[in-house]
């Protein structure tokens, strides 16, 4: 179901949000401003799809996105009425559409709204089919988290749930689910992560939950050689994913 009434800002995340074709109710445009590069292209789009455009002081769009996360508005806010999230079933059915094995990125009480835009911004390059996101103790998808998505959460279906039946709901359809632990005892550069995959990355505070990481399938850790332990959660699920995209880039046999 749509969340209340929201607020996109920065012009790559609302020209992304524009090109996927999502409900926006009004763009806000700082007066003055010089409409060319993305803000332009993002302005076209608005016209062919008859959204208003209103333009309106800085000051406004500034106090518009007031208490929404860092970042800056870049001269455009978009009004919308809230983010949709989707099923678990409408992210296999991507997989379905585009013929390829389930590749699933599922966080377990990422707090950070930077961590988890960054994650989606990944997930969404390297070609995952759709984010799964617990639905206690995690951050949703707010305008801060589409600011640092850099807009990629436009173009992929985001789903909340209970990450352990959703977990169990996957393996039961033949999709390994792979846990991101500084406990693994698989490094991730020996695990298998080339067919139906569901990566899964802990939250800030704790990592992975005992009930999450219970239903996962292998533990995988990065190889850590300085004097730091571990990677911040963005950084280590990206590395993960990025590995998991070259397996499965390995010509078929």
């Amino acid at each position: 179901m749509p969340a209340p009434q929201d607020l996109i800002y920065g012009r790559n995340p609302v020209y992304e949000a524009l090109q996927a074709g999502e409900t926006i109710d009004e763009l806000l445009v700082a007066e003055g401003v010089q409409a060319a590069g993305r803000l332009g292209q993002a302005l076209a789009l608005a016209r062919r799809a008859g959204i208003p455009v209103r333009h309106v002081p800085r000051a406004a769009l500034d106090r518009a996105v007031a208490g929404h996360g860092s970042g800056s508005h870049q001269g455009v806010v978009a009004r919308t009425p809230g983010f949709a999230y989707q099923d678990l079933a409408d992210i296999l059915a991507v997989a379905i559409r585009r013929q390829e094995p389930p590749f699933v990125l599922a966080l377990d009480a990422v707090q950070d709204v930077h961590n988890l835009g960054s994650l989606v911004r990944t997930a969404e390059a390297v070609g995952v089919h759709g984010v799964v996101l617990a639905d206690r103790e995690s951050a949703g998808v707010s305008p801060a988290v589409r600011k640092a998505s850099a807009g990629a959460v436009a173009h992929l279906p985001v789903a909340r749930a209970d990450l352990a039946t959703a977990l169990d709901d996957l393996r039961a359809r033949g999709v390994a689910v792979v846990g991101l632990d500084v406990a693994g005892d698989v490094d991730v550069y020996d695990a298998d992560l080339g067919g139906p995959l569901a990566v899964v990355v802990g939250g800030e505070a704790r990592g992975l939950r005992q009930a999450v990481a219970r239903r996962c399938d292998r533990l995988v850790a990065l190889p850590m050689h300085g004097h730091v332990g571990s990677l911040n959660a963005a950084v280590a699920g990206s590395v993960v994913l990025y590995e998991a995209l070259r397996q499965r880039r390995r010509p078929i046999p």
